[in-house]
C-alpha cells in the first residue's frame, strides 16, 4: 500500500544540504545564499525574556494549545500598532512557525479533490500541503509584465468556482515582489465573489526597503470574513528558530486548524511564548536597523548582479533577489554549475513551479563582505564561461 508521504517531492534544500556537505568534506568554502535563514541575531531583550523565563522552575510544563492569552494580546497589538487592524486575541492562534500553519491549515480545511489555487512561482509548501490532503493544486501564474502579481481575473470562470482556498505571499518568495492595499482589497472581492477561502502568507512584512510599508489583508475591511493571514516573527525578528508563527481571521478556518493542531501538538515552550511577548511589545526601532542592513546587502549583490550583464528585478522587501539567469542556460543546470566551479550555493527558481524556469533567487542571509565575495567568484566563473564559448567559436 502506498505511503502517504509518497504524495510529497523530496525537499529540495535538504538534497542541497547533502551536496554542500560533500563539498566542504573536500575542501571548499561554499557560501551559501540559497535559503532564508537570518544570520543576525534577535534584539537582546527578546533573548533576555527567554532566559529569564527559563531560569523560572514553573515554566517548563505543558501549556495551553492556543498559546497563552499574552501572546495571543501581543500579536494583537502588534497588528493595532503597526496596520491599525483590531484582531480578537480569542480568534488569533499562535502557531509553530507559518510553515507548520500552511501545511496544517490545508489538512484542517481542504477535502478530496477540492481546487486550491496555488501562485506559480510560489512556496512549496502551498502545493505539497494540497497534495497531501488530496486536493488539486492549479497553478496561477505570477508574470514579470504584472509585477509578479497573479491577474485574477485570468483565472477561468470554473476553476473559481471549483476553488475553496487560495494563497497570496507578499512581500513575495521567491521574487520579492509586493503588493499594495488596491491589490488587497480586489482579492477580498474575488475571494467573496467565488465563495473561496483566501490565506495571506505574511512572512516578510516588516522586511523592508526605501521606505516602503508592507500592508496586511487584514487591513480591508470585512476581510476576516473571507481571510486568513499568517504570520510569523522567523524574518521580522530574526527568531527562525525559535518556530513562532500566527494565523487570524476567519473564526471558521482559524477553528478548524485549532482543533486539528490540539491533535498535532502541545504548543511553545513558555520561556519561547515569553520571548515573543518580549519581540512584539517590546522597542521595535531596532528593526529600521536591521532593516537597513539588508538594504546595503541588496544594493551590493544588484549593484554585482547588473555588472555581469544580469537584470535582477527591483527588490523592496523580502530576503531575496529575483534574477533571469543568462541564456542559454536552465535554472538548475546554471545554479548547479555556480555550486560546482564558484563555490557558490543559489536556488533555482524552477524548485518554484514552471513559473520559475529562468531565474535563480539569491538570499541576503550573509554580511555584506561575504555576499561581495560570493559574487566576485560568481562573475569570474561567467568571465571564463564567455571566454570558453568565445574561443569555441573562432575554433570553429
Amino acid at each position: 500500500m502506498p505511503n502517504p508521504t509518497d504524495r510529497l517531492s523530496p525537499n529540495y534544500f535538504a538534497t542541497l544540504t547533502a551536496r554542500v556537505n560533500e563539498l566542504r568534506a573536500a575542501g571548499h568554502d561554499v557560501i551559501r545564499l540559497d535559503i532564508g535563514s537570518p544570520d543576525l541575531p534577535p534584539a537582546p531583550h527578546i533573548v533576555d525574556a527567554l532566559t529569564r523565563s527559563a531560569r523560572d522552575s514553573a515554566s517548563h510544563g505543558y501549556q495551553p494549545h492556543s498559546g497563552s492569552l499574552e501572546i495571543r494580546q501581543a500579536w494583537a497589538q502588534l497588528y493595532q500598532n503597526r496596520h491599525g487592524v483590531y484582531l480578537n486575541p480569542d480568534d488569533v492562534l499562535p502557531l509553530l512557525g507559518s510553515k507548520e500553519g500552511v501545511f496544517h491549515l490545508s489538512l484542517a480545511i481542504l477535502n478530496p479533490g477540492d481546487v486550491v489555487l496555488v501562485p506559480d512561482p510560489g512556496y512549496q509548501t502551498y502545493a505539497q500541503g494540497a497534495r497531501f490532503a488530496r486536493a488539486e493544486p492549479v497553478s496561477v501564474p505570477l508574470l514579470a509584465e504584472n509585477n509578479f502579481l497573479p491577474d485574477l481575473e485570468s483565472i477561468p470562470a470554473e476553476i473559481a468556482r471549483r476553488a475553496k482556498l487560495m494563497w497570496l505571499n507578499y512581500p513575495n518568495n521567491p521574487t520579492a515582489a509586493v503588493a499594495n492595499f488596491e491589490f488587497f482589497a480586489r482579492s477580498v472581492e474575488f475571494a467573496r465573489r467565488n465563495e473561496i477561502l483566501l490565506v495571506h502568507d505574511a512572512a516578510y512584512t516588516q522586511v523592508t526597503f526605501d521606505g516602503w510599508h508592507a500592508p496586511s489583508v487584514m487591513e480591508v475591511p470585512g476581510a476576516a470574513d473571507v481571510a486568513v493571514e499568517l504570520n510569523t516573527l522567523s524574518k521580522s525578528h530574526n527568531m527562525a528558530g525559535w518556530r513562532l508563527g500566527v494565523a487570524a481571521g476567519n473564526k471558521d478556518a482559524i477553528g478548524a486548524l485549532r482543533k486539528l493542531k490540539t491533535h498535532a501538538d502541545s504548543g511553545h515552550f513558555l520561556p519561547v511564548q515569553e520571548g515573543a511577548v518580549a519581540a512584539l511589545t517590546g522597542d521595535q526601532s531596532w528593526l529600521l536597523a536591521r532593516n537597513a542592513v539588508y538594504q546595503t546587502r541588496r544594493d551590493a549583490a544588484m549593484s554585482a548582479l547588473r555588472g555581469m550583464g544580469l537584470q535582477p528585478h527591483i527588490s523592496k522587501a523580502s530576503l531575496y533577489i529575483w534574477c533571469p539567469i543568462p541564456d542559454p542556460w536552465r535554472s538548475m543546470d546554471f545554479v548547479l554549475h555556480i555550486l560546482n566551479t564558484a563555490h557558490v550555493s543559489l536556488t533555482p527558481g524552477s524548485i518554484f513551479g514552471p513559473g520559475g524556469e529562468g531565474y535563480f533567487r539569491l538570499s541576503l542571509v550573509l554580511p555584506v563582505e561575504v555576499i561581495a565575495a560570493a559574487m566576485e567568484r560568481v562573475q569570474n566563473v561567467e568571465r571564463l564561461q564567455r571566454a570558453n564559448v568565445q574561443t569555441c567559436q573562432l575554433e570553429r
